[in-house]
């Protein structure tokens, strides 16, 4: 009898729709990571990278980042990674921008991931980067894996994650298998969260929580475009850039409470308001967190590099997605 209430009552909290998934022997709710007394679930944004007029790295606008995440309520933050133009960075840059993120931080409940990824294999570089977060107080790692094989992969993840105490997360790409990341996950004690773009992750997830008996976060990689889906498999958190991060984690909010018709309309707030004309392109000026001459590097890998820059906004332009704003996400912004 107490199967079949239970039954009933995931059945009336999910709908039809996502009954086959609750269902199902991993089950739908996401695993509890934690990071300490910081839940390590729900939106950790991918921190943009703002630069000054002159190319210069803006430490005041990145910090700002983290100021608005505490303020909204969001439960992390990363950076820098590929929607951060984390190549197009030196190593001087970085470490001034993860020294600037950690000290704006500190004392909130933000949880803050440091990339440490290098380019051309540089192990060094990276444990370099992995003792200099843990120096200045991050809450956990992130790193994109090396080229190279399965062993090469495990090689390199069992030193990242053996530099410190702080929790990995590890950011997959390519052709990255299930396989690979459970050897992982048995051999590296500090491997919490696998931040996943290989292959189809909606496909994966199940399996992933599966054969790891749930033991670590699996964060939805590829975007969020199928975010109501991604909450019905179980992701435990969500990585989109940080200028709608409070709303979307309220969709998360609603959909973890039992509400998933309510966590779908405020997911259908996001869409709409993006059906204005410039609304991504000047979201993070118009909620203060970047600045009027704010600029950014082409990130390698992401859109063309050939295509010309966008040009300035007009302050008509800027005026309507300021209305827009306010009139249609403001009730529902934290920060």
């Amino acid at each position: 009898m107490a199967c079949e209430v239970n039954r009933r009552t995931v059945l009336k909290s999910l709908g039809s729709v996502a009954a086959g998934v609750a269902l199902s022997r991993v089950g739908f709710a996401a695993p509890a990571v934690s990071l300490g007394t910081k839940p390590f679930r729900g939106l950790f944004p991918i921190g943009s990278t703002p630069f000054t007029p002159d190319d210069k790295l803006d430490l005041d606008c990145l910090a700002d980042e983290i100021k608005f995440c505490n303020r909204a309520s969001v439960p992390g933050f990363i950076w820098p990674q590929i929607a951060s133009g984390w190549s197009t960075m030196s190593a001087s840059e970085r470490f001034a921008g993860a020294e600037a993120i950690l000290a704006a931080g500190k004392g909130g409940k933000t949880a803050l991931a440091i990339g440490v990824q290098t380019e051309n294999n540089d192990l060094p570089g990276a444990i370099a980067f992995a003792k200099h977060a843990a120096k200045n107080g991050a809450d956990a790692i992130c790193s994109l894996p090396p080229k190279g094989d399965d062993a090469a992969l495990l090689s390199y993840y069992k030193v990242i994650g053996n530099v410190t105490d702080l929790p990995l997360i590890v950011q997959t790409i390519g052709d990255v298998s299930v396989d690979v990341l459970v050897e992982m996950y048995r051999a590296i004690p500090t491997m919490r969260v696998v931040k996943d773009e290989a292959g189809d992750p909606l496909q994966r997830v199940t399996e992933i929580r599966k054969r790891t008996d749930d033991k670590i976060g699996v964060f939805a990689g590829k975007g969020i475009r199928p975010l109501i889906e991604e909450l019905q498999l179980g992701f435990a958190g969500f990585c989109p850039t940080v200028g709608y991060a409070d709303i979307y984690q309220q969709v998360y909010e609603l959909y973890q409470a039992g509400k998933p018709q309510e966590a779908f309309d405020m997911y259908g707030r996001i869409l709409a308001f993006q059906s204005f004309s410039h609304a991504d392109q000047y979201l993070m000026v118009a909620r203060g967190i970047f600045k009027e001459n704010t600029t950014s590097r082409h990130m390698p890998g992401m859109g063309d590099p050939n295509k010309k820059p966008d040009p300035p906004l007009t302050e008509g332009e800027k005026r309507a997605v300021l209305k827009a704003l306010d009139t249609y996400l403001k009730p529902y912004m934290r920060g």
